[in-house]
């Protein structure tokens, strides 16, 4: 008698290690749209309101940086490690993050619309709205968060673990998951269940999860 086919073994976010060696203090003063920075760090500096269109950092740290309506449409960040990062308004649609640490930071509305991520950590942040529909996502990390509204909507997302986060919605509508792994968040409310293929529950989340899956399904349980 032939075998039942095992579990297909699920793999988690593969992230590259960052080192930033030898770099140059900057005050922000010069950067502008289009510019390419590269090995710089910026402490403390105040980028609010300024226009960093088609921008690429590279092999740069930021501490303490001040983004609040700063223009990051289109931008590319490689090799990045930024702490204690503020915005109320975050708006980087269309860019592209490659090897990217993000710590310790306070973000409000953040667009990453139709962006793309490979490895990359998030961590220890609080996020009113992650505007990722249509985004790209491989090998993203996010642990020891609190996301007030997560949108994944018509996203790519290929290695993704959510951990030890607390999320209000989660919205993955049309989205295409793949290695996604949920097990140790909590969610307040999914929009969209059948987005869900591809990810991984634990028995706690199913049992919160039961009420509207039966729902969808027009099942009535008394």
């Amino acid at each position: 008698m032939a075998k039942p086919p095992g579990r297909s073994k699920r793999r988690g976010p593969q992230l590259d290690r960052i080192i930033l060696d030898n770099l140059l203090d900057n005050d922000g003063t010069l950067v502008g749209r289009g510019d390419d920075r590269e090995a710089e760090r910026f402490s403390r500096v105040d980028f609010s309101g300024r226009d960093f269109t088609g921008t690429r950092f590279a092999e740069c740290e930021f501490h303490g940086v001040d983004l609040n309506t700063t223009v990051l449409r289109g931008s590319t960040w490689n090799e990045c490690v930024a702490t204690e990062l503020h915005a109320a308004v975050f708006s980087a649609p269309r860019s592209s993050w490659r090897d990217v640490r993000i710590e310790h930071s306070r973000l409000g509305s953040v667009e990453l619309y139709d962006s793309s991520l490979r490895s990359v950590q998030l961590d220890g942040s609080k996020l009113d709205f992650i505007n990722l529909r249509n985004a790209t996502l491989t090998d993203v990390l996010i642990s020891n968060c609190i996301i007030d509204e997560l949108d994944l909507s018509g996203a790519t997302v290929q290695r993704l673990e959510l951990r030890d986060c607390r999320i209000g919605t989660l919205d993955v509508a049309g989205a295409r998951l793949t290695d996604v792994d949920l097990r140790s968040s909590d969610f307040s409310a999914i929009h969209s269940l059948e987005g869900l293929k591809g990810a991984t529950i634990d028995d706690a989340q199913l049992a919160l999860l039961a009420p509207l899956l039966a729902a969808q399904l027009g099942i009535i349980v008394e």
